[in-house]
């Protein structure tokens, strides 16, 4: 191995099976979760089963997918910045034929922008195919930013990366504008199963999530963002994929919806920020090479429907999670004796005892 590089190691293991369907995959399959937190596994296996007892499983819906970058130009005043936002506004066609000479994967598909002062933040929108598009929308945005300064008079270079973008930070405009795979999923769980598998009822569930989801993080000041553990699932599914880890800080902003239904359960969780690649960084990886032909990913499609199908993966998942815990939430004293059983069975386990 050479000096200075080295593998660091994460439990992994397969949960499930699921079930799938909505616009992008209709499927039933296992999911790869990395992690140190042990009892997830089990927790997203409680929420697989039950979507294995849905008619129509877990439906996961991809409403919009864009890689976003934004520069940022300082203009002599106000109304230069206002003027050269004005100019690249109607010149959105010529833009896209700039980015084509510099990616054959990247497609320029919107640019919003953001005066303060004499200082211009333009956000480009990005069309990445099968990759999450980091680097590819940041090379285009260099060239972009490049023609800019060279065609428009009053502005001046501030920086190639002005944090309207957002990329890993907790904001309000990714889940405004988007940044990444938007996908909505939803589960109608049957008063049996809500019974015999989550151990409590629909009506319990949904008053947890408007007390605990909405209002606790209403109180609590979070911003565009109202779950319980989003984040536990999204980072053991992208360290299993080969994804860019640090996404999770966007990507776990997302809302749950929870419904009694006549003693059925709706359930629905939106994640507008889900950034995921099938090609790239991170997917050079053995282990990651056969996680993703495991998962389907691998298959001769067209250019974005692999990634696309990932994220929808990757969404269901965190519903799994997120029931599982919810549930067990409704009752007292039942997430800590699952930590403490799973947690000294783990142990036990690894010391041969």
């Amino acid at each position: 191995m050479t000096e200075g590089h080295a593998i660091a190691g994460v439990p992994m293991r397969w949960v499930g099976p699921l079930r799938i369907s909505g616009n992008v995959a209709t499927t039933e399959t296992h999911v790869p979760l990395a992690t140190y937190e042990s009892p997830l596994w089990p927790s997203v296996g409680r929420g697989a089963k039950v979507s294995m007892l849905a008619e129509q499983g877990i439906v996961a819906t991809l409403v919009d997918e864009r890689m976003t970058r934004s520069v940022l130009v300082e203009a002599v005043d106000a109304q230069t910045a206002l003027t050269a936002a004005r100019t690249i506004d109607t010149h959105l066609a010529e833009l896209q034929e700039v980015v084509r000479t510099c990616s054959r994967f990247a497609e320029l598909i919107g640019i919003r922008h953001e005066i303060n002062a004499n200082l211009l933040f333009i956000r480009f929108e990005f069309s990445t195919g099968d990759a999450s598009g980091h680097n590819m929308a940041t090379l285009a945005s260099d060239v972009l930013l490049g023609h800019l300064l060279e065609t428009i008079p009053g502005i001046s270079y501030g920086s190639i990366s002005g944090n309207y973008c957002t990329d890993k930070k907790a904001t309000a405009v990714n889940g405004i504008l988007g940044r990444g795979k938007n996908v909505v999923t939803e589960l109608l769980v049957p008063q049996e199963v809500v019974a015999g598998v989550l151990h409590t009822t629909a009506a319990k569930i949904a008053q947890l999530n408007l007390r605990k989801n909405m209002l606790g993080t209403l109180l609590a000041g979070g911003i565009r963002s109202a779950n319980a553990h989003f984040a536990n699932m999204l980072l053991g599914f992208y360290l299993a994929t080969g994804q860019d880890a640090a996404n999770i800080v966007e990507g776990s902003q997302g809302v749950v919806m929870a419904e009694d239904r006549d003693g059925d359960l709706y359930f629905a969780c939106t994640l507008p920020n889900l950034i995921v690649g099938t090609v790239g960084n991170g997917k050079g990886l053995d282990f990651v090479e056969t996680n993703l032909t495991r998962l389907g990913c691998r298959a001769e499609r067209d250019v974005g429907e692999n990634a696309r199908r990932l994220a929808v993966l990757a969404a269901a998942t965190v519903l799994c999670g997120e029931l599982s815990l919810l549930a067990a939430q409704t009752n007292p004293g039942e997430l800590m004796r699952a930590h403490v059983q799973l947690e000294r069975d783990h142990t036990t386990e690894k010391a041969g005892v």
